[in-house]
């Protein structure tokens, strides 16, 4: 008699899509430990960022918070996965691009965010 390969709440495997949201997350619960303000910003992933006029793609991007919306922070997924090789490289990217948007929404350099930015 055969059973299942794993138990039914254990995936047996995940999708890039997923492997990125924790990567983001981890990210955001890195920063939150610093920044608790950082709760009340929205953070999104999008596949791709929209059409612009130029060479330069977007890793990410930040929207401030207005009257009827909270604050926003974005990462495209394509493009970090497009420049980055192996998965801890993609985390580091991934980080580099969190800080850098909530540096932007803070009037900060990534640094004051982060104190390790730059030095992985």
């Amino acid at each position: 008699m055969r059973g299942p390969v794993a138990p039914p709440q254990v995936p047996l495997s995940v999708s890039r899509a997923d492997t990125f949201r924790d990567l983001v997350l981890d990210s955001v619960e890195r920063l939150e430990r610093r920044w608790p303000q950082l709760q009340d910003v929205e953070f999104m992933i999008l596949e791709v960022p929209p059409a612009l006029s130029g060479e330069v793609v977007p890793l990410g991007g930040s929207v401030p918070a207005d009257k009827r919306e909270p604050a926003k922070v974005v990462v495209y997924r394509r493009p970090v996965e497009i420049r980055s090789k192996s998965r801890d490289e993609r985390a580091l990217l991934v980080h580099e691009v969190v800080v850098e948007q909530v540096a932007e929404l803070l009037g900060l350099s990534p640094e004051s965010v982060d104190p390790r930015y730059g030095q992985d």
